[in-house]
């Protein structure tokens, strides 16, 4: 009897996590310590997932359950899928479309910008990177290295520099994922199946997120966490929280 497709899957995307959390544990680490900074300044965090399965990236840390309340996300309609996904695809590889979402916000030096997105090449994510490091906005890329390297210059999804987003931040979490996210071949199937790359940015975001906690709790700061609404007593507990950010982040 050949072995069911769901736990080759498990199997193959475990392992992506495991070499994720062991490989990258001090870039982790590090970037840990560069939000808890920001937040021990009273800064907002800012969180953009240039692409249409990469935004959900940035969705993952907005408004969580058991995530920071510090978190201010770029959620564009252009990225969204539910508009359109070719149009979403054009958005993405559009030179500027990225400094005009970011350009929303007076984001000043001392700042923090974590750009998620699993290729780590289109326009909207280079031009991300690139307008926060004219602004001397610290920058964290969430992204596979292997998928940039792998990519060949010339291709049409690519920045008009060719850079890769790895180069041109300042911390690199690298998500591990393979060239074109698939991991599995299933014999007649022209193509690789079962996608990994949602799976190891949410885990990289919330890794980080609680990497940030662990170094505020050291510095003996509490650190701003929302409660789910949907459990006992949540809607009490976020109160306070609401109240302290609701202003500086208008999406709450």
């Amino acid at each position: 009897m050949s072995r069911p497709i769901h736990e080759t899957y498990l199997e193959a995307a475990t392992a992506i996590l495991d070499r994720l959390g062991r490989e990258e544990g001090e870039s982790i680490a590090r970037a840990g310590r560069a939000i808890a900074d920001r937040i021990a300044e009273d800064r907002l965090i800012y969180v953009i997932g240039p692409g249409g399965h990469s935004q959900i990236g940035a969705e993952e840390v907005f408004s969580r359950a058991g995530g920071l309340a510090c978190i201010y996300s770029f959620i564009d309609d252009g990225f969204y899928l539910g508009n359109g996904a070719a149009r979403s695809m054009r958005i993405e590889r559009t030179p500027g479309y990225a400094q005009a979402i970011l350009g929303e916000v007076a984001l000043d030096a001392g700042d923090l910008l974590i750009i998620v997105n699993a290729y780590g090449i289109n326009s909207a994510t280079i031009d991300s990177a690139l307008y926060a490091r004219g602004l001397g906005v610290m920058t964290i890329g969430v992204t596979s290295v292997a998928n940039q390297r792998g990519l060949p210059q010339g291709h049409p999804s690519r920045h008009p520099s060719g850079r890769d987003l790895c180069d041109v931040v300042d911390i690199v979490v690298d998500t591990k994922m393979p060239l074109g996210d698939a991991l599995l071949d299933i014999d007649g199937v022209s193509q690789r199946v079962g996608p990994v790359s949602t799976m190891v940015n949410a885990y990289a975001m919330n890794s980080i997120m609680l990497a940030a906690m662990v170094e505020l709790v050291g510095r003996g700061i509490d650190p701003p966490v929302w409660k789910s609404s949907n459990s006992p007593g949540g809607d009490e507990a976020n109160l306070a929280v609401t109240a302290r950010y609701r202003g500086r982040v208008p999406q709450l």
